[in-house]
């Protein structure tokens, strides 16, 4: 038995998705237990192309139990969706693959509204760059003890009592504050009971569905969104996403015991992207940073923006490691770097002649930080097709060296391509 966390150690888009689907044939759960449908995991399959925005990407295999946690916000119309998609494709979600806690919050119309005219009213500078997708103004009502639950749509009054002092307030704010048409209640109450039908076999404790799995001897993968660096504590606040998208929140945001956690994977890119606003230190603005966008196809999988690119920052990795008790690292989009002659990488920050070992706590201070850079050769070498790390090139395990000295953490895995086949399991942490 084992149980191990999958975190992302930069500002998201790592390549978790990739990960998760290769350790889950080891795995007997798989588990989502934060952020909502602002993540997109993308899955390259035998050729085929899978993004999953909610369900854990362990729905690819027959015989796993996928959850979704109680620290997940929830769509209910986008889960139905990637549900039906699933189904189409052949492989159909009933509630001996997923479960859904009843503790989980459920997004509402409002959310998506209010999250939309907010960040519209922002003054330029100002702005987050949020999907638009109600994510934070959930939290915000889960936060406020105002939020509706899973199970509450289950239960006609309870819903139809929280609901209606919802769109009350709501209605109000969009009307005075933002100069937006109301909402109606009885559309949005018709509407959730009719999820609520749909999804009543998935919802229940998924926390004791998860302690009998492990006193059971089963093996549990958790899997997280976002990168450390988007974590509402520990990342650069403001911009940065609802939850804690740190290993810790995988605890709390499923109802299992910390005590339990066996392993904690790092993702990390061989290089760094960031979607959206915020500051990012090593960010290139030149042919180099092109050259990755494109090679790398840095686009997002939930927003389809381009992804901003820059050298691998150390400084993020180290705090990654510190945060999340990181056992081991997966490296991913390793192929990418192939032809770069020269590789960078920052291991300290200067500002006003201060030197930084770690992310300030101040986001203006944050904003004018230099990246400090060490440089390594580049290898010329295609690597897509090497499934040794013997076979990699010299100065490819050079550079590998060069993370895991600057980290101080093993690399567990190694990613030369997008396809499951394209991987390199260094040590597999189910093995005990």
């Amino acid at each position: 038995m084992a149980n191990v966390v999958i975190v992302g150690t930069q500002w998201g888009d790592e390549g978790k998705g990739k990960i998760v689907d290769l350790l889950t044939q080891y795995a007997d759960y798989v588990v989502r237990f934060q952020g909502g449908n602002n993540a997109g995991h993308t899955l390259v399959v035998e050729g085929k192309k899978y993004v999953f925005h909610l369900i854990p990407s362990g729905i690819l295999y027959d015989n796993k139990k996928c959850v979704i946690g109680n620290g997940v916000v929830i769509d209910p119309a986008i889960l139905l969706e990637e549900m039906a998609k699933l189904s189409a494709s052949g492989l159909p979600v009933n509630p001996s693959r997923l479960s859904i806690s009843h503790n989980a919050h459920l997004i509402m119309p409002y959310h998506k509204l209010l999250d939309g005219a907010c960040e519209t009213a922002k003054k330029v500078g100002a702005k987050i760059g949020t999907t638009g997708r109600g994510i934070g103004p959930c939290y915000g009502d889960k936060v406020l003890r105002n939020g509706i639950k899973a199970g509450d749509i289950l239960d006609r009054t309870l819903f139809g009592d929280k609901l209606r002092e919802n769109v009350e307030e709501k209605n109000f704010l969009l009307t005075k504050k933002y100069q937006a048409a109301p909402i109606s209640f009885e559309e949005i109450y018709d509407q959730y009971l009719a999820f609520g039908e749909q999804l009543a076999p998935f919802i229940g404790n998924v926390s004791v569905e998860l302690d009998e799995a492990r006193r059971s001897g089963k093996h549990i993968l958790f899997e997280g969104a976002q990168g450390t660096q988007l974590d509402i504590d520990h990342g650069t606040y403001p911009f940065v996403t609802s939850s804690n998208t740190i290993a810790g929140n995988a605890c709390t945001g499923s109802g299992f015991g910390p005590s339990h956690i066996d392993e904690v994977i790092g993702i990390l890119k061989a290089y760094t992207t960031r979607v959206g606003e915020g500051p990012f230190p090593t960010e290139l603005f030149d042919s180099t940073g092109d050259a990755l966008q494109k090679k790398g196809g840095e686009f997002g999988a939930t927003t389809g923006r381009k992804r901003r690119c820059g050298w691998l920052d150390a400084v993020l990795a180290r705090e990654a490691v510190r945060l999340n008790g990181i056992t081991g690292l997966a490296i991913t989009k390793l192929d990418v770097l192939s032809g770069q002659p020269l590789l960078k990488v920052a291991t300290a920050y200067e500002n006003n002649g201060r030197r930084h070992l770690a992310m300030p706590g101040n986001i203006r201070e944050v904003q004018g930080l230099k990246p400090c850079y060490e440089e390594i050769n580049g290898w010329r070498e295609d690597i897509s097709r090497v499934r040794s790390i013997n076979d990699l090139p010299i100065k490819a395990r050079d550079y590998v060296k060069w993370i895991e000295d600057l980290t101080e953490t093993p690399a567990t895995i190694l990613s030369v391509g997008p396809g499951r086949e394209e991987t390199l399991l260094l040590k597999n942490p189910f093995a005990k």
